[in-house]
């Protein structure tokens, strides 16, 4: 088994995690969002019904730009750490699994079952601590669905987790996952406006949810790997689908910088 050694390339990968914060935060225009809030009454000294006038879909926008800096600053700051251990980055493909459809006998809805479809997305990991860390990955439907036969849609899941992965032969290793993210489901036809982020062809319906998951490394080439894998997406209050409880099942090609 080969050890992670420092990587000198550390310094430079931070100063691109520092350019990309900075990108980052002038997109978002913070100023002009500020600006937006204290005239639009979020000024606390104001009444209560003059601070809640802001729309939902403004704050849920919001609350993502800041999830992206947020996570953007933990990778930087643990780059040096990271890099001393590890850092894995892959790609993948697979699909998804969850419960038939359902009727509601009261109302005659029909709550369809979201199975089925191509899955392509990226997954990458920073080893920390013999061999603890932090993953991010993200996958979506990679064409679009249509929800009742006549609405677009197309479900994204995102996820951040604490990783383990143990060493278990020459050529092989584990992965064991458990954390946080959202399924963002995105329904296409809807010019959906806002104050400060424009304007997008889509609405969408995010609900929070908790994953688990596993997966087995199998270096074939260097420190290249293949990984059969299997994740549990446990969506709160998915009530577009008849059920919250969705398995994706896929395959990964990826690298493993710095060693194994």
């Amino acid at each position: 088994m080969t050890s992670r050694i420092p990587a000198p390339e550390a310094s430079a990968f931070t100063r691109v995690w520092v350019r990309f914060i900075i990108k980052v935060v002038d997109e978002m225009e913070l100023v002009r969002i500020w600006k937006f809030f204290h005239r639009s009454g979020l000024n606390p000294t104001l009444p209560v019904r003059a601070r809640i006038q802001l729309p939902k879909n403004v704050w849920r926008e919001t609350l993502k730009k800041l999830i992206v800096i947020a996570t953007a600053v933990v990778f930087c700051s643990l780059t040096s750490a990271a890099f001393a251990q590890g850092f894995d980055a892959a790609f993948g493909f697979g699909s998804v699994t969850s419960a038939q459809a359902t009727v509601n006998s009261a109302t005659n809805l029909t709550f369809p079952s979201l199975r089925g479809g191509l899955y392509p997305g990226f997954t990458a990991d920073l080893l920390v601590h013999h061999r603890f860390g932090l993953e991010g990955d993200l996958f979506w439907k990679a064409s679009q669905g249509l929800y009742g036969g006549y609405q677009p849609y197309r479900p994204i899941f995102w996820s951040f987790n604490g990783i383990w992965v143990p060493h278990i032969a020459k050529n092989f290793s584990g992965e064991v996952l458990a954390g946080i993210g959202a399924e963002d489901l995105r329904f296409y036809g809807f010019v959906n406006c806002n104050a400060f982020f424009g304007c997008t062809s889509y609405a969408s319906s995010n609900h929070f949810m908790g994953d688990v998951g596993a997966g087995l490394r199998a270096y074939f080439w260097h420190d290249a790997f293949i990984r059969p894998e299997l994740r549990l997406y446990l969506v709160h209050n998915n009530a577009e689908f008849s059920s919250g409880n969705i398995v994706r099942y896929g395959v990964s090609i990826g690298y493993s910088f710095g060693g194994r």
